[in-house]
């Protein structure tokens, strides 16, 4: 299943007064990736924004490793009491709050790399069966899965090398270590002049990457693909304290300058509200087991 990254955090203070329940003490935010992840980097933008609004502190727990899994497993295993937000884990032990990125990923190479199109990158790797090589942040998670998705479109083999976390797998890549890495505008964004973006799995290009071409474009993958990064509570979380923090990421997101700071980031926003993430949530599982589970039989 796709990740959904949790980022617990909370209200504007003037909207407190409009629900039975507010936080009356630290919220935890269990970020499921090491510090200076994507998902680690959007998590810690909209972290400050809703902490400075509601005047309760947001304590960040990375709690990395298993592709997710064990901070996932962490926020299924804690009291549904508001003050803990994010698999052995099904959908149904979350409670979808909102969703709050979409990111689209991206085919990238080092700057130093001789390739500078999907079309050169394509063509060696059909010369040299199995000889490219691609760093991800483990096996099956959203990244490989992408670089999947764009060699099996494309008809070539190459080598996924696993890293311990998206930071790593770029370090790896603008180091030299591998030929080609699929990853996400936020996670690049402090980078850019370290890589070059060859293609992107859009229906259109990306205003941020104008001269990158859609893979559609090239023949190749034709549909979106990328992370929605969404904020949930264990099950049995009370409605109450659900529609509390719905709200209060809603006022966090509209805030201008917390805008501002995601652009600069490099961070796709997309709200959602409880009731469209939980549709999101279950189109991604759908597609995980229909469509991503087909990659590698």
């Amino acid at each position: 299943m796709k990740k959904f990254i949790v980022s617990l955090l909370l209200v504007v203070l003037s909207a407190a007064c409009a629900f039975a329940w507010s936080p009356s003490k630290n919220v935890t935010v269990i970020v499921a990736y090491k510090a200076g992840s994507g998902t680690d980097n959007t998590a810690r933008v909209l972290s400050k924004f809703a902490s400075d609004k509601i005047g309760r502190t947001i304590v960040i727990q990375n709690l990395e490793g298993g592709s997710g899994s064990i901070g996932w497993t962490a926020l299924s295993q804690s009291r549904p009491d508001g003050y803990t937000q994010l698999g052995d884990y099904k959908i149904d032990d979350f409670v979808p709050i909102c969703n709050h990125v979409n990111e689209t990923s991206m085919v990238m190479v080092s700057k130093s790399s001789p390739f500078n199109t999907l079309a050169e990158l394509i063509a060696y790797a059909k010369e040299n069966p199995g000889k490219l090589k691609a760093s991800t942040h483990g096996m099956k998670a959203s990244n490989h899965i992408g670089a999947e998705l764009f060699a099996k479109s494309a008809g070539f083999q190459y080598m996924a090398i696993p890293y311990g976390g998206t930071a790593d797998q770029l370090l790896a890549l603008r180091q030299g270590e591998v030929d080609f890495s699929v990853a996400k505008e936020a996670d690049i964004a402090s980078m850019l002049s370290e890589v070059k973006v060859l293609g992107v799995f859009a229906e259109k290009r990306m205003p941020s990457f104008p001269d990158a071409p859609t893979l559609g474009e090239l023949g190749l993958y034709d549909k979106w693909y990328g992370s929605a990064r969404a904020i949930v509570a264990p099950k049995g979380t009370p409605e109450d304290v659900i529609k509390f923090y719905e709200e209060a990421f809603k006022n966090a997101m509209e805030d201008p300058e917390y805008l501002a700071a995601a652009k600069k980031a490099g961070i796709t926003t997309l709200y959602m509200n409880a009731e469209e993430t939980a549709k999101m949530i279950q189109q991604q599982y759908d597609f995980c087991t229909n469509e991503v589970s087909k990659l590698w039989e």
